[in-house]
């Protein structure tokens, strides 16, 4: 007995696999006809009801709603800046001067927005930082190494 490759000519789903859609409202002979098998009238027999099933997942029940219970505080920001973080160590890895552009460019940095040069790590060579936001330890350790700092 030869078996055929499978290709798709002789490609069948498992029997018992497929089933037809059901075919709601057509008629008294499908057996769903009429009230569509929903039964008669009631909140659930309603397109879009809210019963089990369906409706929005935090109602309740008409008790007061957890997000209603709970205390509201704070604020969030809508423009709020996350700045991307960089090591002292990671300076190391470029040769001459430090800028966003030459971070993004080796790797380094792939968010937009603002740089900052943070003091993890240490610094083994002297390295000129231009145009990235700097924190105070970071800045007496790049000038310690010889380095230097321009805004």
């Amino acid at each position: 007995m030869a078996t055929d490759k499978i290709g798709l000519h002789n490609l069948a789903p498992a029997p018992g696999s497929n089933r037809d859609r059901k075919r709601i409202g057509r008629g008294p002979g499908s057996g769903t006809g009429k009230t569509s098998g929903k039964g008669h009238k009631g909140s659930k027999a309603r397109a879009g009801h809210h019963g089990p099933g369906g409706g929005k997942p935090q109602f309740e029940g008409g008790q007061m709603p957890l997000t209603r219970r709970l205390p509201k505080r704070g604020f969030t920001n809508p423009f709020r800046q996350e700045a991307n973080v960089i090591r002292l160590d990671q300076l190391a890895l470029l040769e001459g001067e430090v800028t966003a552009d030459a971070l993004r460019a080796a790797g380094l940095v792939k968010r937009q927005g603002p740089v900052k040069v943070l003091s993890n790590g240490e610094l083994t060579q002297a390295v000129t930082v231009r145009g990235l936001k700097v924190s105070a330890a970071a800045r007496q350790a790049i000038v310690a190494a010889g380095g230097k700092v321009e805004e």
